[in-house]
């Protein structure tokens, strides 16, 4: 991976937002991390960054929601979405609505790496 790619991870448990940037700090990934969809957006996180990381489920606008608004924004860069709730219509939902990858939690770290790969090159 390019060693000035950067990532944000946007998940509401500080635990796995740290154990994902711990991981790809291994990989040479910059991270930026965030505690929900509004903090994101809010601060523009969408601008600084080559690959978005998104919980589905969170407090206040879950990761499909951010995916939606997402959408419109120009530029924006790719959406992967990770759940520990994998069903078969959340997976349908998240790619549907322009998600890039639907991993399930706990993630597998080479999955993540090789999908981070596949969208940031």
């Amino acid at each position: 991976m390019p060693g000035s790619a950067s990532i944000a991870i946007i998940d509401d448990d500080q635990s796995v937002r740290e154990s994902i940037q711990d991981l790809l700090e291994t990989e040479g990934v910059r991270s930026h991390l965030y505690a929900s969809a509004e903090d994101f957006l809010s601060q523009e996180g969408y601008r600084e960054v080559d690959c978005i990381l998104a919980d589905v489920r969170m407090p206040g606008i879950s990761g499909i929601e951010m995916l939606v608004l997402l959408k419109g924004v120009e530029g924006c860069p790719p959406v992967l979405m990770m759940t520990s709730y994998t069903t078969a219509q959340m997976k349908v939902a998240a790619l549907r609505n322009g998600a890039s990858a639907f991993l399930g939690k706990p993630l597998d770290s080479g999955e993540l790496i090789a999908c981070i790969r596949n969208v940031i090159g």
